[in-house]
């Protein structure tokens, strides 16, 4: 899809926007002790968030596997980002998808709980990015 720059910043914000208002479906949650939702919440909150990025620099939003690989080649080879959010972002989408498709896992907070604040420090990191 071709956007002009007009249409390309208005998709950003929504974008970052439903990142951000995902991100805090996390506290309401965690109060609750739904583990397997979080794990969900935070993956989708960074799908978002870079997903934001990505059309901001003009890069191809398509399928979660091409989002994830563009922000490995785009921002994680290139140092703009640091290993570790790669990381991140692969282990939130592997916890999210043993939590959503396998009836036999269940996250727990001691894998979650850790990944809560980076994942709120990516979102505003990439944030900086896009502004």
């Amino acid at each position: 899809m071709s956007l002009n720059d007009e249409e390309r910043k208005v998709l950003v914000e929504l974008e970052y926007e439903k990142a951000c208002a995902t991100f805090r479906n996390v506290e309401e949650y965690k109060t609750l002790g739904h583990w397997d939702t979080i794990a969900n919440r935070l993956y989708y909150a960074v799908f978002h968030a870079v997903s934001a990025l990505l059309i901001h620099d003009a890069h191809p939003v398509n399928t979660h596997k091409g989002v994830i690989a563009l922000f490995g080649n785009y921002y994680i080879r290139t140092g703009i980002l640091p290993a570790e959010a790669g990381r991140l972002y692969s282990d939130l989408q592997m916890i999210r998808n043993n939590s959503d498709y396998n009836c036999s896992y269940d996250a727990t907070a001691q894998e979650i709980v850790p990944m809560i604040e980076p994942t709120k420090l990516l979102i505003e990191r990439i944030g900086e990015l896009i502004r």
